[in-house]
């Protein structure tokens, strides 16, 4: 990628990086604010806590390949715009059923999951609108550029809202929240997207069958969405058994925990700062690499505590789990959109979605092995994915690759 290419973004792409700042802002003090409400508020407990997880995450098993289909039938920009007006509109619930008293775990759970359903629709149609906005050149920085704001989100939005509720009280995070989707929705309605050719409505079972047929049949996004999927259910076996284990095993205080997680988030705002220079300097298929190699060392890190039980081992740990793997984000996100056919970016960007369906079985391997066989257990099993992730990646063309292909169409 030039050097240069930052100053070739264009103002419709500032326009989107700044609304996915605003909205994915909005979506994690909202996320964060929700069982802090739940607690304190309505006396929930960890079961309920769990249900209310549960609703805020289903919406990316359910509907991201439905909104896939509309990314590639309608206006993307239109399609984000609304669903954050959607967001605004289960944010504005929630603020005035808590303000009336009326708010009930259940109507919590239910406006959480229609602001999900916002969330799905949004971030299935930002990275399909990204190569409409930028030159084929940019778009490593384009991504990177997105994938700052979320880890800036995903680091500040929790402490964010925790500060909220705990300075003025639920309202004001649920308000603060509002607020920035609301921006996010009126930003992209000034964004120009440059018109599609217009396409004939098929059966949706066509159409299902011809985004999932592209992406599984490709030589290239197939091993990325092996790759992906099992990554996740690795790193939520590991997820599922570290808290007890760090306590534990590694003797960490509540701060220590908080403290070696937080490193998760610095390697990642590290990873995506990082991006752009790294993508100049190595070939793109040593980029895509990177994150999966950097995943499996993390795991080798976090067994080897079992002997050795050193904080800054698991801290090094979550840091390159956070680091490597957003280098895989940007370089996957930017291969995805450099081989897919414009027409098909949604449903691409869908499936891509559909990966995080890993996430709940990776948590439910965890629980089991941890159960049945204790922590040090589920941090082999752990480690045994990861290097399963490496490998189909590594043994894959999609490391071969020595410069961002071509667009298609």
């Amino acid at each position: 990628m030039p050097a240069n290419a930052e100053t070739r973004l264009p103002a419709g792409f500032q326009r989107l990086a700044w609304s996915n700042l605003a909205a994915q802002s909005a979506e994690q003090i909202g996320l964060a604010a929700a069982p802090i409400l739940a607690v304190l508020a309505l006396g929930a407990g960890a079961g309920e806590t769990g249900m209310l997880q549960t609703a805020q995450t289903l919406p990316f098993l359910l509907f991201a390949i439905p909104a896939g289909l509309l990314a590639d039938r309608i206006s993307r920009s239109r399609l984000m715009a609304a669903a954050e007006a959607l967001r605004v509109l289960s944010l504005l619930g929630i603020l005035v059923l808590a303000w009336l008293g009326l708010l009930t775990l259940p109507l919590l759970a239910a406006l959480g999951f229609l602001g999900a359903c916002g969330t799905v629709a949004y971030s299935v149609a930002a990275p399909a609108l990204v190569p409409a906005l930028v030159p084929p050149s940019a778009l490593p920085l384009a991504n990177a550029r997105i994938e700052l704001a979320r880890t800036t989100a995903f680091a500040a939005g929790p402490a964010l809202a925790g500060a909220l509720v705990g300075w003025t009280g639920a309202a004001t995070a649920f308000g603060a929240a509002a607020l920035l989707s609301a921006g996010a929705a009126l930003l992209l309605g000034g964004l120009r997207e440059p018109p599609r050719p217009h396409l004939p409505h098929r059966r949706i079972a066509q159409e299902l069958r011809e985004g999932a047929s592209f992406v599984f049949g490709h030589e290239l996004l197939r091993p990325v969405f092996v790759t992906q999927f099992i990554f996740g259910t690795a790193f939520f076996v590991l997820q599922a058994v570290y808290v007890p284990y760090a306590v534990h095993r590694l003797g960490l205080s509540a701060s220590g925990v908080g403290a070696t997680l937080a490193a998760y988030g610095v390697g990642m705002m590290a990873g995506a700062l990082a991006a752009p220079w790294i993508m100049r300097r190595m070939p793109f298929g040593a980029v895509i690499g990177i994150g999966p190699v950097a995943g499996l060392a993390a795991s080798l890190a976090m067994v080897l505590t079992i002997w050795l039980p050193s904080p800054l081992l698991a801290g090094a740990s979550f840091f390159l789990i956070g680091a490597g793997p957003i280098l895989w984000v940007i370089s996957t996100t930017t291969l995805r959109q450099s081989v897919t056919p414009p027409a098909l970016l949604g449903r691409a960007s869908a499936l891509n979605i559909m990966a995080y369906g890993s996430r709940p079985l990776g948590a439910a391997i965890g629980a089991l092995a941890g159960g049945l066989y204790g922590a040090e257990t589920c941090l082999v099993v752990a480690a045994l994915g990861f290097l399963a992730q490496a490998l189909v990646i590594l043994l894959s063309p999609a490391v071969r690759l020595g410069r961002q292909p071509r667009m298609a169409g």
